[in-house]
């Protein structure tokens, strides 16, 4: 399997990604969103459903594409296995940052 983070690197991916949350959609409708032309976003496609992020469906001569729920859960359980570790920091931060904001307001007042 493809490094999910390499598949979701490409912008024009993300387009399609992000235009699919609306639900499903053919080839055709991923064109105007994608802003490449049909081999580009077939291609595309191909990348993502190699990747496992996307599932196609025949409907007659269509195809029409959908997102994979499956992929998303993983990259959001490793995402949030380092939440935690942001959080604390950007916690000390903002801490940082209110006892430097009180501390000039201290120094400007006049006496």
């Amino acid at each position: 399997m493809p490094d999910v983070f390499q598949v979701l690197a490409d912008p024009t991916r993300r387009r399609i990604v992000d235009a699919l949350r609306a639900g499903e959609r053919s080839v055709g409708d991923l064109v105007d969103v994608a802003g490449i032309g049909q081999p580009g976003v077939s291609r595309q496609l191909q990348i993502l459903e190699d990747a496992e992020f996307v599932v196609v469906r025949p409907e007659g001569r269509r195809r029409l594409y959908s997102l994979r729920p499956e992929p998303f859960r993983e990259l959001s359980e490793f995402v949030t296995a380092y939440r935690g570790i942001w959080e604390g920091r950007l916690d000390r931060f903002a801490a940082a940052l209110e006892s430097r904001r009180r501390n000039k307001g201290k120094k400007e007042k006049p006496r």
